[in-house]
């Protein structure tokens, strides 16, 4: 399975805003954003002018780094949601909301995707009560999500239920802190979305 490997702050100054990769870290004075909020590079502060293929290819890798996806995976969501009905970028920001995980990102889980990732992939969850470790996998209305029963043992999990869960979960989920579980009543719109995603200069730059 690829994924990046390489250090993440630098992929936030790269987009010139935090793209919140790291957790908790990103909210604290520690994160090198906040030290230095310039591009990486010998040359990363000086100005620079951007063409319009430029912009759309940032943003393009903006939304790849905030949800964890390289470029095939990433095209391949983009022709899925053109082949939908609708509006073809909100329908790709639908489908890459949908992984699962980003949905146990959502439901509080974890504190950043790369972590949901590594927990789904370690098989921590099941969707409908069948084992799934694909942190691709696509959620679908009346999923449940939920800790696999012999991992709600585990300190993580423990803990997690010990702790006041700050109730962020976007309105198209539904949690049970106590079942350590969630479920899909909806799928999410533009609105319920909140990333700095300019999507249209996305579906512009693949539509060339």
């Amino acid at each position: 399975m690829a994924k990046y490997t390489n250090a993440k702050c630098r992929l936030c100054r790269r987009a010139g805003c935090k793209l919140f990769l790291k957790g908790e870290k990103c909210y604290k004075t520690v994160c090198p954003f906040e030290q230095r909020p310039v591009a990486p590079g010998q040359h990363g502060a000086g100005r620079h002018k951007v063409s319009e293929y430029g912009t759309q290819l940032a943003e393009k890798q903006k939304a790849k780094r905030i949800y964890g996806v390289l470029e095939k995976q990433f095209r391949d969501y983009y022709v899925e949601a053109d082949r939908m009905k609708g509006v073809t970028g909100e329908n790709m920001l639908s489908l890459l909301e949908r992984r699962l995980d980003n949905v146990v990102f959502r439901l509080g889980f974890a504190s950043s995707r790369s972590s949901a990732r590594q927990l789904v992939t370690h098989a921590h969850f099941t969707v409908n009560g069948k084992n799934v470790n694909i942190a691709s996998y696509q959620i679908k209305v009346g999923d449940v999500v939920a800790v696999k029963e012999t991992k709600r043992g585990n300190k993580y999990f423990e803990a997690f239920k010990q702790t006041e869960h700050a109730n962020n979960v976007p309105k198209w989920l539904e949690f049970d802190a106590e079942k350590l579980e969630g479920k899909v009543i909806a799928l999410p719109t533009r609105e319920d979305i909140d990333l700095q995603i300019q999507e249209q200069m996305i579906v512009e730059l693949y539509s060339k």
